[in-house]
């Protein structure tokens, strides 16, 4: 049989142990949102605020973590954080990462509500009644 709850613990030591490489030089109470966030969006699947507070099972009210994650998100990404974060990445990352860009959405022969999305490229042939 399976342990559900040791492999639940062991995956959250590990995003815990990761956000504080990311938060290290941060105050106590960025570590605790860097730490909350982290989990939060992982264990819930979800980047809403809602749904991360769910995940936590804090004692506190529901919009009383709500807003006390939206205060930290306001004031931005600190800047050390933001530097940890990119020295951790770059450990996992491979020196020529293969990029897949799907424009299966974009190009589209019949579609009129592509005017805001970017320059859009008709990648088909030109024919007799279409000049490409």
């Amino acid at each position: 049989m399976v342990n559900f709850t040791s492999n639940t613990y062991q995956m959250k030591r590990e995003i815990l142990s990761f956000s504080n490489k990311i938060s290290r030089k941060l105050s106590k109470p960025e570590k605790k949102f860097t730490a909350d966030m982290t989990y939060g969006i992982l264990a819930s699947g979800s980047c809403l605020l809602t749904d991360i507070v769910d995940q936590l099972h804090e004692q506190t009210k529901k919009i009383n973590s709500v807003e006390r994650l939206t205060r930290h998100l306001n004031k931005g990404t600190d800047p050390n954080a933001l530097r940890s974060y990119l020295l951790q990445i770059r450990k996992l990352v491979p020196d020529q990462p293969v990029i897949h860009i799907d424009d299966s959405d974009i190009i589209k022969p019949d579609g009129i509500k592509f005017v805001s999305l970017d320059l859009v490229r008709d990648g088909s042939k030109s024919t007799f009644s279409k000049t490409v």
